[in-house]
């Protein structure tokens, strides 16, 4: 019998070259590949806020298709795990 995946939410800003690079375009094209949901967007200090939810390894995934983006530079990431929210459906680009 195959084990149940544990899914998390995980709370990550994103500090770098990450605003007017297509970073949240890459962040949406990647998690729709990977079957992720939650949200991206643009916060006034130039950096990324995201909340996502799937597997670590979805996450990751994510996470590692948004840096391949061309002119994207991440410096540093904050990451908090936290509770996640039944039956979300989709990943979208959250304008505030």
């Amino acid at each position: 019998m195959f084990a149940k995946r544990k899914i998390v939410r995980k709370y990550i800003r994103f500090y770098g070259s990450v605003q007017a690079v297509g970073f949240r375009y890459y962040a949406k094209t990647a998690a729709d590949m990977y079957g992720a949901t939650g949200w991206v967007r643009n916060e006034y200090d130039d950096s990324v806020s995201m909340e996502i939810q799937g597997t670590e390894q979805q996450i990751d995934d994510v996470i590692t298709g948004i840096d391949r983006g061309r002119y994207i530079r991440i410096d540093r990431m904050d990451v908090k795990t936290i509770e996640a929210v039944p039956d979300e459906r989709g990943f979208r680009v959250r304008y505030h």
